[in-house]
């Protein structure tokens, strides 16, 4: 059985490793000062950070429609017999429901998973599922392994402000009030697909070693781990990490650096930086 794979934009996979992979990617979208713009395709998160710093409103974002994925569909079910779909947890984004009512147009040849992540956690499932149909694993094969690594992997990233996902609504206002007032360094993660707190730190490295420590106890007894790095405005926010991680001891391999995408950078603000990791 041919399959074909299709995300949203939010996986924040870099434009050129999509072409090479063939992979579809159906874009969300950024309203900034009244215009609308297609992730990865018509604005870029360093417009955003400066129009914001001129004084523009703070962008709002929203998910692709019903019929956005049903063109995709349609057009990737001309080459394949059956399609995977893999998106931006549902608790962040309605994105995973819209794909799932354009699959209703094509029943049994579309299957839609919610990765229950964001970002590279997105992107990292994309990679897995094409390594394995690319090794001819069945549909059955790809989706355990799929589960297994939404159930079993790792994410820390910290954020130079919290102003950007408290006006998204995806932190508390009370979180964000309190990381302002004493100047703390928040460290977040993603738990059942919702952004929570994982630890907060005086200064960017007091948040790295919080990061490094978590990974360390979680990688215990791991002997192969991919990780996939990210950032946004500047890669120089995730190259202290970075080398920090890859310099650890760990049985690490370095799968991809990516920044944010538009819509993912909305959110998180300028300065974020972090990573995901699953073992093999």
């Amino acid at each position: 059985m041919r399959i074909a794979l299709v995300t949203d934009s939010t996986s924040d996979l870099p434009q050129d490793l999509r072409g090479r992979l063939g992979v579809r990617v159906v874009p969300l979208y950024v309203n900034l000062g009244g215009a609308i713009y297609r992730d990865w395709e018509e604005i870029t998160p360093t417009e955003i950070f400066q129009k914001v710093r001129e004084g523009a409103a703070f962008p709002t974002t929203s998910q692709p429609s019903p019929e956005d994925f049903a063109r995709t569909y349609r057009e990737a079910l001309e080459e394949a017999d059956h399609v995977l779909s893999l998106h931006i947890s549902g608790k962040l984004s309605g994105t995973v429901q819209s794909a799932e009512l354009a699959a209703q147009e094509f029943p049994g040849r579309v299957t839609v998973v919610d990765t229950q992540a964001a970002s590279l956690g997105v992107g990292m499932m994309v990679l897995r599922a094409k390594e394995l149909l690319e090794e001819g694993q069945s549909l059955e094969a790809v989706l355990a392994e799929l589960e297994r690594i939404r159930q079993d992997h790792f994410v820390r990233f910290s954020v130079a402000t919290l102003e950007f996902l408290k006006r998204g609504g995806r932190i508390g206002g009370a979180q964000a009030f309190l990381g302002t007032l004493l100047n703390l360094k928040p460290v977040l993660t993603l738990k059942e697909g919702r952004v929570e707190a994982a630890g907060r730190a005086r200064g960017e490295r007091k948040a790295r070693e919080e990061i490094l420590k978590a990974f360390r106890a979680w990688a215990e007894g791991r002997k192969r781990i991919r990780a996939y790095f990210l950032y946004s405005g500047d890669e120089d926010a995730v190259a202290a990490l970075r080398q920090e991680v890859l310099a650890s001891g760990l049985p690490v391999e370095e799968a991809l650096v990516s920044e944010l995408g538009a819509v993912i950078a909305s959110h998180t603000g300028p300065g974020t930086y972090g990573f995901y990791a699953y073992s093999l």
